[in-house]
């Protein structure tokens, strides 16, 4: 390991921090040629620490600098929100030229996450076929088929010979190059799918057969509006690499490739988990505007300081019991925490489940009984564990069967809630990883607070002092 690339303390190496201000360097110098070949020469992650550490005005200069193709590939290796970020620090028409080498995908994405008055500025600097087919895309859900297809694609008439195909290959050669070219795809007059063409063929037939004679007919496609999870279950029962996106007409919209369906799945689930900790938006990067952070931080960190008022107000009910009770103090957060993390692991258990598409909303009763199995068997694992803590701590077995008891029921009370409001939420079409986490904790709180010192109220002459 050379001295330039030795860790630093505050993460990453001197090769990393340097990156940066290498890029710089060579754009403020005039070197594109040197531009380029550096920044090729750094891996993925190295790409996006180097640019997640310029300015605004240094990422202009940079990609200002850098030869299209060149500054796409840069754009390519980059998060989704990165790359938004990214291209929204330069000029219009730079970033049309730039994102005019992404592919068809690609470029929805980028274009899709910026602002609406941004996105209009780039869209209105490219040449109007272009625009109007990234206006297409972008107006898809980023969450099925049509969003996550790519158009680039070979798509060839029904009427054509082998020989024709051959030559419009030849013909067009530069265009395809970068193109998935396993498959051509085979449309009627009207652009409807009626063929999938398997390329590898063109080699062993006669140039005078059509297209027609060798393709394989009725081919399988899926819907432009085809949900992710349903796309997921359509690759995992097919081996296929890729599948046509047709529209409610049967016109051939584009390719959805396998690869595209399971990043987007993780991301999904990396976006989901970000939602569960109260990351409005499902994203954010600490390079991102102060203020955007802030603000989609307090959307939930408000809301939960109303929710917990109300355990705050069990507390000031039973407030008399927990000064005569003193003990009771240690134990409420014990309770309130090991309940909040039965409920977690339930709510995890049902997003993944829904995730994969193995239960439905419509279960909660199942779900409930399943749930309501485990917890019995864990609040009681766990209640008597907290109540010999309690026994041993104060020498009083009543106290040790308040907290035991309040921990079991708060368990049930947990994995109920925790297994069955997610899908009451999808059921409702709210999105489930928002809204779980803040409502299992609120009542898991509440309900914990309410059964300890009510429990101990019930018992209060057993546990004060001799």
């Amino acid at each position: 390991m050379t001295q330039l690339d030795q860790p630093l303390r505050d993460g990453g190496t001197q090769a990393d921090r340097e990156a940066d201000r290498e890029m710089v360097h060579l754009a403020e110098a005039g070197s594109v040629g040197e531009l380029d070949h550096y920044v090729s020469s750094l891996s993925t992650s190295e790409q996006a620490y180097a640019l997640s550490h310029l300015d605004e005005a240094e990422i202009e200069k940079v990609l200002a600098s850098m030869l299209p193709e060149h500054a796409a590939q840069l754009i390519g290796h980059l998060s989704e929100m990165q790359a938004a970020m990214t291209i929204a620090a330069v000029e219009p028409d730079t970033a049309a030229s730039i994102v005019r080498e992404l592919s068809s995908d690609e470029m929805a994405d980028v274009i899709g996450d910026l602002d609406e008055d941004q996105a209009e500025a780039i869209l209105n600097s490219l040449p109007q076929s272009e625009a109007d087919a990234a206006r297409e895309l972008t107006a898809y859900d980023d969450q099925v088929a049509g969003g996550l297809m790519n158009r680039e694609l070979m798509r060839f008439s029904d009427g054509m010979s082998v020989a024709d195909v051959i030559t419009t290959l030849s013909a067009e050669h530069d265009r395809y190059d970068e193109y998935d070219i396993r498959y051509g795809y085979v449309c009627d007059p009207v652009g409807r799918l009626i063929g999938v063409l398997p390329m590898s063929q063109l080699l062993f037939v006669k140039r005078s057969q059509s297209v027609q004679e060798i393709m394989i007919r009725a081919p399988l496609s899926v819907s432009d509006d085809l949900p992710l999870d349903d796309l997921v279950e359509f690759f995992e029962k097919h081996p296929f690499l890729g599948v046509p996106v047709v529209d409610t007409e049967g016109v051939l919209k584009g390719i959805v490739h396998r690869e595209a369906v399971d990043y987007a799945s993780v991301r999904a689930s990396e976006s989901d988990y970000l939602k569960s900790q109260g990351i409005v938006g499902g994203e954010e990067l600490r390079n991102m505007p102060l203020w955007l952070r802030s603000r989609r931080r307090l959307s939930w960190l408000s809301v939960n300081i109303l929710l917990n008022l109300g355990a705050a107000a069990v507390i000031a009910v039973f407030q008399e019991t927990l000064q005569a009770v003193i003990a009771l103090a240690v134990f409420l957060p014990i309770i309130s925490d090991m309940s909040g993390c039965s409920g977690n692991q339930a709510v995890a258990v049902s997003m993944r489940e829904l995730s994969l598409g193995v239960i439905r909303p419509t279960e909660m009763f199942r779900v409930w009984f399943k749930e309501l199995s485990v917890g019995m068997i864990n609040g009681t694992v766990l209640g008597i564990l907290v109540g010999l803590c309690a026994l041993l701590f104060e020498g009083n077995p009543y106290l040790g069967l308040v907290v035991g008891f309040a921990l079991f029921a708060n368990t049930l009370v947990a994995v109920s809630i925790g297994g069955t409001v997610p899908l009451l939420l999808k059921r409702l079409n709210v999105d489930p990883a928002v809204a779980s986490g803040p409502l299992l904790t609120t009542i898991t709180d509440m309900c914990g607070f309410f059964l300890v010192l009510g429990a101990a109220t019930a018992l209060l002459p057993k546990l004060l002092p001799v």
